[in-house]
Order: C-alpha cells, then sequence, then structure tokens
C-alpha cells in the first residue's frame, strides 16, 4: 500500500484540515499519516480558536512519521507560523522528503485568516522551493505573485511568477467568481488549462484541502503531475456532486461518496 502524509491542522467539524486529508486519502487507497501543527476549534460558520503545537512536538510527530513508515508523498496544509514552517522545512530536507505539495493556507472558507502575517515571508523563502506542487487560490496567488487577479490572462502571469520564484509547478485554482471552476497547471514554463464544471452547491468547506490530498494520493501512486491534477478534480466533482448538507454555514463534502462496503449499507 502507498502511503502519504498530511502535515496541517485539525479540524474540529471533520470537513477540512487533517480531518478531510485522511478521508481524502482513504477514499484513494492510500494509507495517511499525520503531524497535526494546531487545533482549531470551528464548523461550518467559522473558526472560533486556534491552539498551535509547539516547533518541538511537532518536530517529533515528523520524526516519529519519516523514521518508521517513509511517505510517498507529503501535502502540508494550515500552518499559522514561522516557527512551525521552519520545522516542516527542515525535516523534509533532512530526511530527502518527495513529491511535496503545498497548499498555502491563508485564510478559511469561511473568511477567517489561518496565517501569521509573519509567516507569509516564511513560507515563501523556506517551503515553496521545496514543492513539486503550490496550489493557491486566486487570493492566495495574489500574494505570492504580488499582483492583482482579475482574468485567465492575470492567472497565467501570476502562476508563471510563483512558479519561476519558487521552482516549482503551480495549481492556480479558478472559482472565487473568477474563469468557473477551471484550475490553470504551470509547469516548465508551460500552462495547461483544466477545464470544469461549476457545481451549485454552496457547501463547499475544506475543498481546497481535499484536492490538494488527492493530488498528492495520486503523485503517492505513481501519477504524472498533469494525470494526478486531472483525476484529482473528477474527484472533487464527485464530493460536491453528491450533495452533502450538514450543518449551518458552509458545510462539508461527502469525501466518501464513491466508498462502496458492506459496513456501509447498514439499516438507518
Amino acid at each position: 500500500m502507498k502511503t502519504a502524509l498530511s502535515i496541517a491542522g485539525s479540524d474540529s467539524s471533520g470537513g477540512a484540515g487533517i480531518q478531510a486529508d485522511i478521508k481524502t486519502m482513504s477514499a484513494h487507497g492510500i494509507f495517511a499519516m499525520t503531524a497535526i501543527t494546531a487545533l482549531t476549534a470551528q464548523n461550518t460558520t467559522g473558526v472560533t480558536d486556534i491552539l498551535n503545537s509547539t516547533p518541538e512536538f511537532l518536530s517529533a510527530q515528523l520524526d516519529a512519521v519519516f523514521t518508521d513508515i517513509f511517505p510517498d508523498a507529503v501535502k502540508i496544509g494550515m500552518v499559522s507560523s514561522a516557527e512551525l514552517i521552519g520545522v516542516i522545512a527542515q525535516k523534509l530536507r533532512q530526511y530527502k522528503a518527495c513529491h511535496i505539495v503545498v497548499d498555502p493556507v491563508m485564510v478559511a472558507t469561511s473568511g477567517s485568516r489561518l496565517l501569521q502575517e509573519n509567516a507569509v515571508q516564511t513560507l515563501k523563502s523556506q517551503l515553496l522551493p521545496l514543492a513539486e506542487l503550490v496550489t493557491p487560490n486566486i487570493p492566495e496567488a495574489e500574494i505570492l505573485a504580488d499582483m492583482p487577479i482579475r482574468t485567465p490572462a492575470d492567472m497565467e502571469i501570476a502562476a508563471k511568477v510563483i512558479s519561476g520564484q519558487y521552482n516549482c509547478a503551480v495549481l492556480c485554482k479558478g472559482g472565487h467568481d473568477l474563469n468557473d471552476a477551471n484550475d490553470l497547471l504551470w509547469k516548465d514554463g508551460v500552462g495547461h488549462w483544466f477545464s470544469g464544471q461549476r457545481i451549485d452547491n454552496p457547501n463547499t468547506h475544506g475543498t481546497g484541502c481535499t484536492l490538494s490530498s488527492a493530488i498528492a494520493s495520486n503523485l503517492a501512486k505513481g501519477m504524472e503531475l498533469e494525470e494526478a491534477v486531472l483525476h484529482a478534480k473528477e474527484y472533487i466533482s464527485g464530493a460536491l456532486a453528491a450533495m452533502l448538507d450538514l450543518g449551518r454555514g458552509s458545510g462539508p463534502m461527502n469525501h466518501l461518496f464513491d466508498l462502496k462496503s458492506e459496513y456501509i449499507n447498514v439499516a438507518e
């Protein structure tokens, strides 16, 4: 069985973060491992509190994983402080981690800020250069490229800038009222658009976490990056189309929409 490591925050409501990553990796037949950067008190309406791991404890978690079950891919999500980002970068270099996918989580779907201001520069200087792929949404790409993004052409410019600065592939995600559900993959100086159909589902909590985890899972299986992105987008579409409706805010997707098991089909 292939393995993957999620380095991210815990979402107490189960729709994003570590919980979404475990569900997504499991749905892809990948054995999921975790290193928790923070505990969050959150639900579909917002984040009410955050308790960060200490750098020492995060380091211990990473050592425990890498020295026993070496991951075939690594997904990095919410990391709110410069100190924690530094620990992750040091451990990834130490253990020569492969297939690193960074989802530069800065703001939650609910609008709550998840990345401290002073951590942005550390993210740029230490973590992004280690990535095989970075997956920013439009607001995150604007920060990383230091430019406004208003059109698909702007997406191409921003992706090119980010890729050139950090020597990695970039998946600039559409949405946010721009370019429907079309995403742009910029790799080795070439852009490739992935068309998507916007699904009329207001419950999108955890979509960024889920997409990056699905890509990391596919890379762990040995897929080329373009194929990994394509299959990940198809998975997201299926999870959204299942139209799960939980909570009073922007609810979660059904990560296990395609799971068939005798243990699921029980009487209600």
